[in-house]
């Protein structure tokens, strides 16, 4: 029997815990409980209305057929799935999960990818955003601490110039505070007019385009190694048939974006060399022996110092502006002897920053538009509020077709230049600064996908539930709502959850602990 469902109005003055005891002491509170147990956690989860059938997979006859208004509360309660710890923890929480496994296993393989990839020369490179103004930061000379997480090292002054004087606009050119880690002027320009708030939105945006460049020059330069070194191609056969002779190595990569505290983001990458096998170009296989992880190292720097992206003609510069790397491009090894970095340190840090948006600026906005973007756009603000105006202003429509904008020669930026409105994407974007990218990306080949861990969680859930295997559950669902329907049920259910995460969390290092002991004993 169905639950009526009654709506707590705003107006009304009862507490979420009058609402929880409310919700506790009706009888069917356990079947609600376990109702709710999908979407158990979510900050904001998905209610649905509609149709739920069973289908046999051999006969297409449906068994059996459930509407909601027969389920507790009338609806059925999904997961909201947001990445983004901010808005919702638990659904991040998840995702992380996901990412972490993504990222490890493209390093010591796993669920599909083979344990061999482990032997592959792999990178740890750090690419960041050029200067676009002095900026308050900290710097930590020398650190002594024991964990870089709980650091309380003395910082070094922000910017130490005893003859720095004042700039054009007559602020101080120089910072001689000794920043906190938590300091609200972490980021912020020294003088905001001298900032190049255009540029650096624009570099945002065609980060991706610069990042894409970048990997094809790494590729590059490996080839022309190979060929020095008397490396032949590859003959590859497509699927179409056609005969192909490839270079002998490719570079896989996993990236995450970063968003700095001044606004401008970064790419961590994880750059992996493979090699190519003729009889099937799919498969994972060691680079040739003439290809080491000193050569990868080597042609990530030379790409890094090479490849520029010079954007279309704009009215407000005619000849675009060049996106080119900042100096700080860091690259380390993996797994290396006496190194720090190891495969599951460096999973669990882009597994964190994958969760991340806007967060390190101190704010977080949703997507702006004509009505909204007065609220916080303004050429005279502050930091982000001329970010914003620079992204709206820029990414206004122009009238012009910038297919006639700056002629290269280079058939690659040809390719920028002849798309219509090409900073109009700025405007869709602002509300991110400029930039428009996944936080999280990798190549196809690099290891397994999201849909493919996914996927697998809802089999075991199934399999969990004692779910015949032959059976296909067909849903007609449409949406009605997001959230809970009183704050006293997000308590239960959110509690709820957190206890059984505990108990699984136990349970592993119960499990961890015995199969340890009994190894021992052995």
């Amino acid at each position: 029997m169905s639950t009526p469902l009654t709506l707590y109005r705003p107006g009304l003055a009862v507490g979420r815990y009058t609402q929880a005891m409310h919700r506790a002491a009706t009888p069917e509170f356990s079947g609600w409980l376990e109702h709710t147990r999908p979407a158990g956690g979510c900050a904001r989860p998905i209610r649905l209305t509609g149709t739920i059938a069973a289908v046999d997979a051999g006969t297409g006859r449906i068994t059996s057929r459930l509407h909601t208004d027969e389920l507790p509360d009338r609806t059925l309660y999904k997961a909201c799935g947001n990445r983004r710890e901010s808005h919702c923890p638990d659904c991040a929480w998840v995702y992380q999960g996901d990412a972490y496994q993504l990222v490890r296993c493209g390093l010591t393989g796993g669920k599909g990818v083979p344990a061999s990839v482990g032997r592959h020369p792999v990178v740890f490179a750090t690419f960041t955003a050029p200067s676009f103004g002095a900026v308050h930061h900290r710097h930590v000379p020398r650190h002594t601490c024991r964990s870089r997480q709980r650091c309380d090292c003395r910082p070094a002054p922000c910017r130490a110039r005893s003859n720095a004087g004042t700039c054009k606009h007559g602020q101080p050119a120089a910072c001689f505070a000794r920043h906190d880690a938590d300091d609200p002027r972490l980021g912020r320009p020294l003088c905001l007019d001298c900032y190049d708030h255009d540029h650096q939105v624009v570099w945002n945006y065609f980060s991706g385009e610069l990042w894409r460049r970048t990997k094809q020059a790494i590729e590059r330069h490996l080839a022309a190694l190979c060929r020095k070194r008397g490396i032949p191609l590859v003959r590859v056969l497509t699927s179409s048939g056609k005969v192909r002779w490839v270079p002998p190595v490719r570079v896989s990569h996993g990236k995450v974006a970063e968003m700095q505290c001044r606004a401008a983001v970064h790419f961590h990458c994880l750059l992996r060399l493979d090699g190519v096998d003729p009889d099937d170009p799919d498969v994972l296989v060691p680079p040739p022996a003439g290809i080491t992880v000193d050569d990868l190292e080597e042609a990530v720097h030379a790409a890094a110092r090479q490849i520029t992206v010079t954007t279309p003609r704009h009215p407000d510069r005619p000849e675009g502006w060049v996106v080119a790397w900042g100096e700080q491009v860091d690259v380390r090894r993996i797994n290396s002897a006496g190194g720090e970095l190891t495969d599951g340190k460096v999973a669990a840090y882009l597994a964190k920053y994958a969760t991340k948006a806007t967060e390190a600026t101190g704010h977080q906005f949703t997507r702006f538009t004509p009505a909204t973007i007065d609220d916080y756009a303004d050429p005279e603000g502050d930091h982000l509020a001329r970010l914003i105006d620079a992204c709206w202003h820029l990414g206004r429509p122009t009238g012009t077709d910038t297919a006639s904008g700056a002629a290269t020669g280079d058939d690659r930026q040809d390719s920028l230049d002849t798309k219509l409105s090409a900073y109009a994407g700025l405007r869709r974007w602002a509300h991110m600064l400029g930039f428009g990218g996944h936080f999280l990306t990798k190549a196809r080949r690099y290891s397994v996908t999201f849909r493919l861990l996914r996927d697998t969680r809802a089999t075991y859930r199934r399999t969990e539930d004692d779910e015949p295997a032959d059976t296909i559950t067909v849903g007609t669902l449409t949406y009605s709502g997001s959230g809970w329907l009183t704050e006293g049920d997000a308590l239960l259910a959110n509690t709820a959850a957190r206890q059984r995460r505990e108990s699984r969390r136990i349970g592993r290092e119960e499990l961890a602990h015995e199969a340890w002991r009994t190894g021992a004993a052995a």
